[in-house]
């Protein structure tokens, strides 16, 4: 079978917004379906998957995913007449009636969950796709299915965390002998999705946007502070489920739709909220270290808990919660589990590979292999970088190189002597990270690194780390994990050796971790190659790897949008394949 899995809810915002008309525009950030995007998986095999975001421009687009499902069939030479069925990952039939109780939320069942809307998007974009080719998929199951179809194992434990899907928070999940049942269920009123998403907004960033910024701040606080606040706030049960009664004082629709009753309760028990604009200070700080530490210990509890209910040693994570960095690590040093595995696509995006995957196992075999380095997206030949260096040729100079070697060598010269350069070529990786064909590199060795790329290019918080990318063989030389230990998906925080740090300050964050990448020849040869010749000129195969873009906009896609990126920052240059870019004098 052919089948397309897409994410992503587009009428939810607009729908927010006609009945909602006079929020402030963070709020709107408080709401689902974003995310969109598109998944081809041919005969059990995953084919290609890329984000809508990435073709529209618009930073976790929710927009129905019609350009990530054009290039999924033209990267497989198919027609849409060819795809045998298009599965969304949310189902919401089921709670049709609960919906239907209330006009407001029947009229958002009708307009944004319903199947019929899907298929008034499809007949929109999709036309002549046959409706009844249409199928939905469990939020939760999609996540799962993403997390064990990918891990490699024929028996784990996996957990789907987020904020929430059609009603839950967390669910359960063991998957053996290529099937997946589900173990248990947590209800969305106890969602510690919601509950990290709703501090983060409270200390001035972004709902379902920004919760990456609190694993950067949490380092320079103290968590003693409040440790006692979410001890009261967060009940741990026998069963392994939590409990979170602030979370259940929301009565009204209001009071339901923005978590109102449970931001008042913040502000007179907690502290007040900082506006985004305002200074961040050392009860901020701790706030944040205070509640990634209620994190970890949560997943701790979950993931403990029933591992030893369901005798499963291998652990598998999806779901936007299973993007913390920090927790993961902590789950990996704990020594509840053999292995952990997290679905590098974790948020709503890897849904649409997560549905596609589920609906394949329903009818045919899935072959359960480890996921390599997920560069799924598209890949530009070269007439298409010709093309793009053509028309910026009154504004660059180029440099060709005869092979992927020679290039190599010149980037792993131009890195040894201080430069910030962008690396681009290859197919485009699929999910968060730019894992080295969408990056943006420099030497790691270097104490100013990470306020020039800031000032050059990122301009994000200087509280937050950048992450090093080390060839696999090296990784436990500098970092504190067994030697050829993989982590491939810059996803897991592991701490930097004591006697390393000194000499690695732009990737070693204040409390002596990183989040590390490690990059082998098999998943990624020509990224390794130039760490192999980085390695030649600097004494260690490493560099300092952050995503190509720069902020407020998705990770560059075409090499048109790598060289205008490139020429709107201070970027020192730019490999567009095999190709040195520069600016004109």
């Amino acid at each position: 079978m052919n089948i397309l899995g897409i994410s992503g809810l587009e009428p939810a915002m607009a729908f927010k917004r006609k009945h909602w008309p006079h929020l402030d525009e963070r709020d709107y950030r408080i709401s689902q379906g974003h995310d969109a995007a598109a998944a081809l998986v041919c005969s059990g095999e995953i084919v290609a998957a890329a984000a809508e975001e990435r073709f529209d421009r618009k930073k976790q687009s929710a927009h129905f995913p019609v350009h990530a499902i054009s290039w999924c069939l033209e990267n497989a030479g198919l027609r849409l007449a060819d795809i045998d069925a298009i599965v969304h990952g949310f189902d919401y039939e089921p709670y049709r009636e609960i919906y239907s109780l209330d006009p407001v939320t029947r009229e958002f069942y009708d307009e944004v969950l319903s199947h019929e809307s899907l298929g008034k998007l499809v007949e929109r974009d999709l036309k002549d796709f046959p409706l009844e080719r249409i199928h939905h998929v469990p939020h939760h199951h999609a996540h799962a299915a993403s997390a064990y179809y990918t891990s490699g194992w024929d028996k784990c434990l996996i957990v789907a965390v987020d904020a929430m899907g059609e009603a839950h928070g967390t669910s359960v999940f063991e998957g053996r002998d290529g099937e997946l049942h589900r173990v248990a269920a947590f209800s969305a009123q106890d969602s510690i999705g919601i509950f990290y998403s709703l501090i983060t907004l409270h200390l001035g960033f972004d709902f379902n946007s920004d919760e990456y910024k609190i694993m950067g701040l949490a380092p320079y606080g103290d968590p003693s502070r409040f440790r006692d606040f979410f001890a009261k706030e967060i009940i741990l049960r026998d069963d392994g489920s939590i409990r979170i009664p602030m979370l259940r004082l929301n009565k009204t629709r209001d009071e339901r739709e923005n978590y109102l009753a449970t931001r008042d309760y913040l502000n007179h028990n907690l502290i007040p909220a900082r506006s985004p604009a305002g200074e961040i200070t050392n009860e901020h700080r701790d706030l944040a270290a205070a509640l990634q530490e209620c994190l970890n210990n949560v997943l701790l509890h979950i993931c403990g808990s029933f591992g030893r209910s369901t005798g499963n040693t291998h652990l598998a994570l999806a779901g936007g919660v299973a993007l913390n960095c920090t927790a993961n690590g902590h789950l990996l040093r704990s020594g509840l589990f053999d292995d952990l595995y997290v679905q590098p696509a974790s948020g709503d995006d890897g849904t649409a590979l997560g549905a596609a995957l589920y609906l394949s196992a329903e009818n045919e075999t899935v072959p359960n292999r480890r996921m390599p380095v997920p560069l799924l997206g598209p890949a530009y030949d070269d007439q298409a970088v010709q093309k793009a260096l053509a028309s910026f040729s009154n504004e660059i100079t180029v440099r060709a190189f005869g092979s992927m070697e020679e290039t190599c060598a010149a980037a792993a010269d131009l890195i040894a002597d201080g430069s910030v350069l962008a690396w681009y070529r290859g197919q485009m990786e699929f999910g968060p990270r730019a894992l080295g064909n969408r990056s943006i590199l420099a030497d790691p060795g270097h104490p100013e690194m990470r306020d020039r790329i800031n000032a050059m290019v990122k301009k994000r918080e200087a509280f937050r780390p950048f992450a090093p990318a080390v060839a696999l063989e090296e990784v436990g030389r500098w970092f504190d994990v067994a030697p050829g230990a993989e982590l491939p998906y810059m996803i897991t925080i592991v701490d930097v050796r004591e006697q390393s740090r000194a000499s690695l300050p732009a990737i070693t964050h204040v409390n002596g971790s990183a989040r590390v990448q490690t990059v082998s020849a098999r998943d990624n040869p020509a990224f390794h190659h130039l760490l192999q010749q980085v390695g030649k000129k600097t004494g260690r195969q490493m560099v300092l790897n952050t995503s190509f873009n720069v902020k407020g906009q998705p990770i560059v896609n075409t090499p048109t949008e790598a060289i205008e990126t490139f020429l709107g920052t201070g970027i020192d240059c730019l490999f567009l394949e095999n190709h040195l870019v520069t600016r004109q004098r």
